[in-house]
């Protein structure tokens, strides 16, 4: 099983490759929400195991916001040693296409889009939204 961490750190990756700008944990945040959703809605099975809890500004994976917390709103360095060789062909073609499809737009954006979707409106503040609310609300999106 992966980690958050992992996912984060691919994203990180492939965002150095493309963009000027760094990834903010704002927005690293919610590209982890939408890997992890889309992955439970495609094969029925966490991602990572690490859960997702509703804070004020959307879905957050909590040991990575304060893992990155440091960096502010300047950005995370992008992983030296990172290994891509964690995660299996289908993850590894899912997190290319999340990024590609979520990626283009910016963290307040991403924000403002979890806040409209059923997984985060039905969960109460601070609580962990469950894997079940996950799956059923992507399941219903790639359908």
């Amino acid at each position: 099983m992966n980690t958050a961490k992992q996912v984060a750190e691919f994203f990180l990756v492939l965002n150095s490759y493309e963009e000027d700008e760094r990834l903010t944990n704002l927005k690293i945040q919610k590209l982890v929400y939408y890997a992890q959703g889309h992955h439970l809605g495609l094969y029925d099975k966490s991602l990572f195991n690490e859960p997702i809890i509703a804070w004020l500004h959307g879905p957050v994976v909590e040991s990575l916001y304060f893992e990155f917390k440091q960096n502010g709103a300047e950005g995370i360095p992008v992983p030296q040693n990172f290994d891509p060789s964690v995660f299996d062909h289908n993850q590894i073609d899912l997190l290319n296409e999340i990024y590609m499809v979520y990626g283009q737009y910016s963290a307040w954006k991403l924000r403002n889009m979890t806040h409209n979707e059923r997984p985060w409106m039905e969960t109460r503040k601070n609580r962990e939204i469950s894997p079940k609310i996950l799956r059923s609300y992507f399941k219903d999106l790639i359908a």
